[in-house]
C-alpha cells in the first residue's frame, strides 16, 4: 500500500501568464533511457510510415520520477487517424515493455491524429499537453509550432466538459466486472480524473494548474472545505485502487455525483452551449 506523500507542484508561469514546459531530455534518468528507446523501436517497427513523432510527458522528463511507482507516458502523432489504424498490438506492446524493465510502473501509449494537434484556435488537451509536459524523442517536434496556455476557462473546461460521460463510462466498465486488475485499472483512471477536475473547478480563481494529484487536491480542499475528505479518498483510491467493483460505484453514486452537479454548475457560468473546446 502506497502512502499519499505531499509531492508534486504547481506549473510555473511567465510573466505574462503562459505555463512553462519544465521538461527536458537531459532531465530522464539514465536508467529509463533504455525503456524508451524499446518503446520507440517497437512503435516505429509496427507503424513505420504512419507516425509523425513520438513525445514523451509526465514524471520522466521533468526529472520526478520515482522507481517503481512512475509510468511512462508516451504520445504519438500519427498522420491518420488513429481510430483508422489497426492498434490492437498496443496493450501487449505495453505489457511486454512493463515486464522488461521492472523499475517502471507500467507503460502508456496515446494516440493523436496530426490534424488534432495543428489546430491552434481552441484549448485541445493532448496539444496542451505536448506544449507544457512533453518533448519530442522522434521525428518533427511540434512543440514549438503549438500556441501558449493559461491556466484559465478554457484549459478547465478541457477537464470538465467529459466528466459526466467518463463517470459513466467507468460505472459501466465496473458493473458486472470480476477481473480484479480491470477493477483497479479503472478506479485508478476514475480516480485521477476526478482529482484534476477538482482542480479544474478552481482554476479561474486560483490561476495554477498541475497535473500532479496532490497539488490539485490541496487548491481545491482550499475552496471546499467540506469535500476535502471525499476528495481525499479519491486521491487514496488513485494511488492504492480498489478491487472491489461494489465499494467504487458506491463512491460515484455519492461523490461522482457531486461532482457532475458542480460541474454542471461551473458550465453554466463559463460555458453554457457545452462547446467541446473554448477558444485560447
Amino acid at each position: 500500500m502506497t502512502e499519499i506523500k505531499e509531492i508534486g507542484s504547481l506549473c510555473s508561469l511567465d510573466d505574462k501568464g503562459y505555463i512553462i514546459n519544465e521538461s527536458d531530455s537531459e532531465k530522464i534518468n539514465h536508467k529509463f533511457q533504455q525503456a524508451i528507446q524499446r518503446i520507440k523501436e517497437s512503435c516505429l517497427y509496427v507503424l513505420p510510415r504512419e507516425i509523425h513523432s513520438i513525445y514523451i510527458r509526465g514524471s520522466l522528463p521533468r526529472g520526478t520520477e520515482i522507481e517503481g511507482v512512475s509510468d511512462v507516458d508516451v504520445i504519438i502523432v500519427t498522420y491518420s487517424d488513429p481510430e483508422n489504424i489497426d492498434l490492437d498490438w498496443v496493450e501487449e506492446t505495453e505489457q511486454l515493455i512493463d515486464q522488461e524493465f521492472p523499475f517502471i510502473n507500467g507503460v502508456e501509449l496515446g494516440f493523436c491524429p496530426l490534424s488534432e494537434v495543428k489546430e491552434t484556435k481552441y484549448c485541445s488537451m493532448i496539444p496542451f499537453i505536448l506544449k507544457t509536459y512533453g518533448i519530442c524523442i522522434y521525428g518533427d517536434n511540434l512543440i514549438s509550432k503549438l500556441p501558449d496556455y493559461k491556466p484559465d476557462s478554457s484549459l478547465a473546461n478541457e477537464h470538465l466538459i467529459h466528466l459526466s460521460s467518463l463517470i459513466d463510462k467507468a460505472r459501466n466498465d465496473l458493473t458486472g466486472n470480476d477481473d480484479i486488475e480491470d477493477i483497479k485499472d479503472c478506479c485508478s483512471w476514475i480516480m485521477r480524473i476526478i482529482v484534476r477536475a477538482g482542480l479544474a473547478l478552481v482554476i479561474v480563481q486560483e490561476h495554477s494548474y498541475s497535473r500532479d494529484l496532490f497539488p490539485a487536491f490541496k487548491l481545491f480542499s482550499r475552496h471546499y472545505p467540506e469535500k476535502e475528505q471525499e476528495m481525499g479518498t479519491a486521491l487514496w483510491y488513485a494511488i492504492n485502487p480498489l478491487s472491489n467493483s461494489e465499494e467504487i460505484l458506491k463512491y460515484l453514486d455519492s461523490f461522482g455525483n457531486w461532482m457532475e452537479s458542480e460541474t454542471e454548475n461551473w458550465l453554466k457560468v463559463y460555458n453554457p452551449t457545452k462547446e467541446i473546446h473554448l477558444p485560447l
